[in-house]
């Protein structure tokens, strides 16, 4: 018996090391025959250059913006400034030291550079990410909040409130995302601009209407999630409860959707997920996410190959860090 034992422990244990053998050898494999495909057209790899995307060493000119003389430079820690004194005028320019270009007494016109410097700025892949988590975190707590309502309405005897909630979760599901951006920024950002233009208020940016769109896409499955997890919970827990004495809005929030929430975990981190690469349709409303940046310095740059595997990348960080996020708050919530 032991040795048949030990037989079948030795036949699992290798058929296990040749399937890890095998997928590094395909994973090898794709990456050589991606590298020689490179070559057969002439792409050259530059892998240095990408860096400067994320962070880089940017050069800051203080530039004059009048017509006059320097009246003084003076030094106050570790910066320095500037007074540049015209005909009615003066204005004071700071930096830090080191950097000045002019000395006092020197006649400077508008556009003249009175300093420079070198400082340390956020690249543009950076700014695209976090754009991208701006987006799609205002996205998610509005897609909530929309999807638990449409979610309850969905339920209810209320005609009003349960047709308008079909409505609703039909018209979003049945539709492309990228179409109802589209009419959320051309149509309905359009008639509400104009209508706080005449009414002499500020025009709302193009960045809001995205989120609009992703919320109200997310929130017609959230709310679909919603009403899959409260109608899960067997209805003789609405009638113990009801029985204790509880209205139907105590015996919904104390009760049925704490249970519900717990189950519905699992599709909203997948739901939450998809929305972060989702969000990678703003772009086509000049909203610079993560997508539009690396599309944006891939004109620039010719360097396709490297960026868009460096984007990809990037995704893939924001996803897996959500996704593990999302799986400890479950466990936490069924450990309770």
């Amino acid at each position: 018996m032991n040795s048949d034992a030990n037989l079948l422990r030795f036949k699992k244990s290798r058929t296990y090391y040749l399937s890890v053998c095998a997928f590094f050898i395909i994973t090898f494999g794709a990456a050589l025959a991606l590298y020689y495909s490179a070559l057969s057209i002439d792409y050259v790899w530059r892998w240095y250059r990408i860096p400067q995307y994320f962070c880089y060493l940017d050069k800051v000119e203080i530039i004059a913006e009048i017509e006059g003389e320097v009246d003084s430079i003076t030094t106050k820690g570790e910066k320095i400034i500037i007074v540049v004194k015209g005909l009615d005028e003066s204005e004071a320019y700071s930096g830090p030291t080191g950097s000045v270009s002019v000395e006092e007494g020197d006649f400077i016109y508008p556009g003249d550079v009175l300093a420079q410097y070198e400082k340390w700025s956020v690249g543009i892949l950076i700014q695209g990410l976090w754009l991208t988590l701006k987006v799609s975190f205002v996205a998610i707590i509005f897609g909530i909040f929309i999807g638990l309502f449409a979610g309850l309405a969905r339920i209810s005897d209320n005609p009003a409130l349960k047709w308008s909630s079909i409505t609703y979760i039909e018209l979003i599901r049945g539709s492309p995302l990228l179409v109802q951006i589209f009419i959320w920024y051309f149509v309905l950002g359009t008639l509400i601009n104009s209508l706080l233009g005449k009414q002499g208020f500020g025009q709302i940016p193009p960045l809001w209407f995205g989120v609009a769109a992703l919320a109200c896409f997310t929130g017609a499955y959230v709310a679909e999630m919603v009403r899959a997890g409260i109608q899960s919970i067997h209805r003789g827990q609405t009638e113990a409860s009801r029985s204790l004495g509880m209205t139907y809005v105590q015996s919904m929030m104390h009760v049925i959707l704490p249970q519900a929430l717990r189950r519905i975990i699992p599709p909203l981190a997948g739901q939450f997920i998809s929305l972060i690469k989702d969000s990678s349709l703003l772009g086509i409303i000049a909203i610079r996410e993560l997508t539009k940046a690396t599309r944006e310095v891939v004109t620039t740059s010719l360097q396709p190959f490297e960026l868009w595997f460096v984007c990809a990348l990037l995704y893939l960080v924001l996803t897996f860090s959500l996704s593990m996020l999302l799986q400890y708050v479950e466990r936490r919530t069924l450990a309770q």
